[in-house]
């Protein structure tokens, strides 16, 4: 009966249209506060946040005070909301209306204290900043104000502290995809073309990334296949097995990114960073291949080619192997001296033959071999001389062309072994790259990290 009493005794001559003060010069004082209860969603692609959030306004209506004497002692009652005078209080950034409860009751004091508790999705616009992917920070404003009446009759404060609001993370939901790291607050005033002021209380939610889970799928895949495109320049550069096996990576790593561009956040105002990165794995992926293909069209050319220039060989056999510290470098020449070598016994042997046509070793033995035959025996060593001499031709021609291969051979070795040195040396080149651009890439993360 007391409740029934007293909520008659409220409302009956209530005027809900109203600001309830009795001089309307008086201003009415909403004090609000923010508690973050979950990160819902964060859409890079159209600027939104979407929070979950308990919010909290309480001011002075003038016309629902009452003496508890009167009333059983009653210092609190709950009415429907729809019944009183709720100020006018938006958020600037919404952009969507949440699916939030509706709470149709709130609390009145017998001093004419009201305060109105209830949970809101908020779906705000937000500028998120996707550069430093997937170690970012954003901070995304909630701007409290009233739409309507301006300073003078409606001002807004703080409920507690800035410092009770900057690290309550007393009901925050901690187990998705972001971190709360704080919520600043702070007051001021605001005019539209020299008009009256409005009063507005903005809340910066603060939030980070947590970046397990992108680290695991999206970088440790990318540096794995990198790190065996370096380990392929292992392979021998006369080997054709370095081409297929370079273009099979570049194949798995396009593959790869083709299933990661879904999981990457997509703006029309930037790219994040991990985005250039990914393209950049792909040019020296790319580099890599041309490189390999270069080396193995140098060290496979089966067609004439001249010796190499002496230029070449100062520069890249001499000075180059020298600075790069090639230990092996004359492995080459020393199968060029064994084939000269070859080649200077295969002559003299030729010559010989050419001085004895008969196959004798001394000169007087032919001599007395020559004088004691008979004369019928002229032709037939007449034509043992032609059938020697046309051995020896076959064996001459045999010669020239092992002569011709030896010296084929002796110009693929020195351009396999400039090839070789070019090879090193584009290696480390391309090894150098790549680790000051994993460097400074780590450096960078590891600093946003730290923020």
């Amino acid at each position: 009966p007391a409740l029934r009493r007293l909520s008659h005794y409220l409302l009956s001559h209530y005027q809900k249209g109203t600001r309830p003060v009795r001089d309307w010069r008086t201003t009415t004082n909403v004090t609000i506060d923010l508690m973050v209860y979950a990160i819902l969603s964060v859409d890079e692609k159209n600027q939104v946040l979407t929070t979950y959030i308990w919010y909290r306004q309480h001011w002075t209506d003038e016309f629902l005070q009452w003496d508890p004497a009167r009333f059983d002692n009653l210092t609190q009652i709950s009415l429907p909301v729809e019944n009183i005078w709720v100020p006018d209080i938006l958020i600037n950034e919404f952009v969507d209306v949440g699916k939030s409860p509706h709470v149709p009751y709130v609390y009145v004091g017998h001093h004419g204290e009201v305060q109105n508790l209830k949970p809101i999705q908020v779906m705000t616009a937000c500028s998120l900043d996707i550069y430093n992917f997937p170690f970012d920070v954003q901070n995304c404003s909630l701007t409290f104000t009233s739409w309507l009446h301006h300073i003078r009759d409606i001002n807004l404060s703080l409920w507690r502290q800035p410092e009770l609001v900057k690290f309550d993370r007393s009901v925050f939901m901690n187990q998705g995809e972001w971190e709360l790291l704080y919520v600043l607050s702070s007051f001021q005033e605001f005019s539209v073309k020299s008009s009256d002021s409005y009063a507005e209380m903005k809340f910066y939610v603060v939030i980070r990334r947590r970046p397990l889970f992108y680290t695991v799928s999206l970088l440790l895949p990318s540096i794995f296949l990198m790190v065996m495109d370096i380990v392929g320049f292992y392979l021998p550069p006369n080997s054709g097995e370095r081409v297929s096996f370079k273009i099979t990576l570049l194949l798995g790593y396009s593959v790869f990114l083709i299933i990661v561009s879904d999981t990457l956040p997509a703006t029309a105002v930037g790219t994040p960073l991990i985005g250039i990165y990914f393209v950049v794995c792909m040019a020296l992926l790319v580099i890599s291949l041309t490189e390999t293909i270069l080396i193995v069209r140098l060290v496979h050319r089966q067609d004439l080619q001249p010796h190499v220039p002496e230029w070449v060989k100062h520069l890249l056999l001499e000075r180059a192997t020298v600075l790069l510290c090639i230990r092996d470098r004359t492995k080459f020449s020393q199968s060029r001296t064994q084939s000269l070598d070859i080649s200077r016994q295969v002559e003299s042997t030729d010559s010989t033959a050419k001085l004895n046509p008969y196959g004798c070793e001394d000169p007087r033995e032919c001599e007395a071999s020559g004088a004691a035959r008979p004369a019928p025996a002229l032709a037939g060593a007449s034509d043992g001389s032609r059938l020697m001499l046309g051995v020896l031709r076959e064996i001459t021609a045999i010669r020239q062309f092992l002569e011709k291969r030896e010296e084929f051979r002796d110009v693929a070795r020195e351009w396999l072994q400039v090839g070789y040195v070019l090879d090193v040396l584009l290696f480390r080149a391309y090894l150098a790259a790549v680790l000051a651009y994993s460097i400074t890439l780590g450096t960078l993360w590891s600093v946003w990290r730290e923020q």
